[in-house]
């Protein structure tokens, strides 16, 4: 026995690492012992690769969405430009449900190591309150995770097809005041950020329409181009080509100024109605995750904001970058999930 350990070591060349082992009894078999053997190195090969630096191994990013909405397109620009940075590939998985709470409460359980990330919308900080009006568990909660950085942030816009009768949000009103509950719109899913938007301009404009909730932004648009429903609200970014392919017309927007890209459409503020709400999208890890990986996942994101090829992405879809990071995204999301609380609470149990 002691012969064996002392080969064993030298063909290690690790002293003393078999002398730290316990070999059972050989049970009859002579090639027990190297057995026991192979699986000390390979542990010691296990403990040697999860020494290696952050990250030896390829990141995976959680769109809680189907692919087309606007967490979609911003994560398909943003992991190879942070895949370069931090020398490894970013695999987007699409993991969509609920709203997003699938994608969201499947992140909050993973490893905080670094390697699981995920790019949610301002619906995160909403799920949980309108869990809580439904009087159902939570499936997560914002302690969960850790945010990251603050990638965008865009008023939501009203779209109508281009042959809608409804020329100006005026017309709309009209309409819908006179027809309660008839006319459809699509949103991203059951207290989603569109569905959350919609709600608010209804309770500021006494009206009531007809809520199709669908699985994402990118489902939702396609709903109103198959004229599936007469309304929808989006994100400028997945607007965007349909309002330049003349298919859609935008009837307002939820900003306090108007958009740059579509200037002449007037803010919900311009027209009467006191609401304002953005769909943002921000970077999270699951919660606690090590302060050394946590400044270099920040790091890559904030060189990545740089990166040409990824402002040119988000200049495309007319998605401004508005960049947070550390104490000052902390307090933003806190502020939006307490304003945005009180909106759900108003809009109550929804069936």
């Amino acid at each position: 026995m002691t012969a064996a350990r002392n080969n064993a070591t030298r063909a290690s060349g690790i002293p003393g690492l078999v002398a730290s082992i316990t070999v059972p009894p050989f049970a009859g078999s002579p090639f027990s012992p190297f057995k026991w053997l192979a699986a000390a190195l390979l542990a010691c090969a296990s403990m040697a690769a999860l020494a290696q630096p952050y990250p030896n191994r390829p990141i995976n990013m959680v769109v809680p969405f189907p692919p087309g909405g606007i967490a979609d397109l911003t994560a398909r620009v943003l992991a190879p430009a942070m895949g370069n940075i931090l020398g490894q590939s970013i695999v987007i998985e699409n993991r969509a449900g609920a709203g997003g709470a699938v994608g969201m409460a499947h992140l909050a359980k993973q490893k905080p190591d670094g390697y699981a990330l995920m790019t949610a919308l301002s619906s995160i900080v909403i799920i949980p309150a309108s869990d809580q009006v439904s009087g159902r568990p939570p499936m997560y909660q914002m302690a969960d995770f850790t945010p990251i950085a603050l990638l965008s942030a865009d008023p939501t816009i009203l779209l109508v097809p281009a042959d809608s009768p409804w020329k100006t949000l005026d017309d709309l009103m009209k309409d819908a005041r006179a027809n309660p509950g008839k006319f459809s719109y699509s949103s991203s899913g059951t207290y989603g950020t569109t569905h959350t938007a919609m709600e608010m301009l209804a309770q500021a404009a006494g009206i009531k329409l007809l809520h199709v909730p669908y699985k994402g932004g990118g489902p939702a648009m396609t709903a109103l181009l198959a004229s599936e429903v007469a309304i929808t609200v989006q994100s400028p970014g997945v607007a965007n080509p349909h309002v330049k392919a003349g298919k859609v017309r935008v009837l307002g927007s939820w900003g306090a100024v108007r958009l740059p890209s579509i200037a002449d459409v007037p803010t919900m503020k311009e027209l009467g109605y006191d609401v304002e709400f953005y769909i943002w999208a921000a970077l999270f890890a699951p919660a606690n995750m090590p302060p050394d990986v946590l400044a270099k996942v920040r790091g890559a994101v904030k060189q990545a904001m740089q990166d040409q090829k990824f402002r040119a992405s988000m200049g495309s879809m007319n998605t401004p970058i508005n960049y947070l990071d550390g104490a000052e995204l902390d307090d933003f999301i806190a502020k939006d999930a307490k304003r945005l609380g009180e909106v759900v609470k108003r809009m109550g149990k929804v069936e």
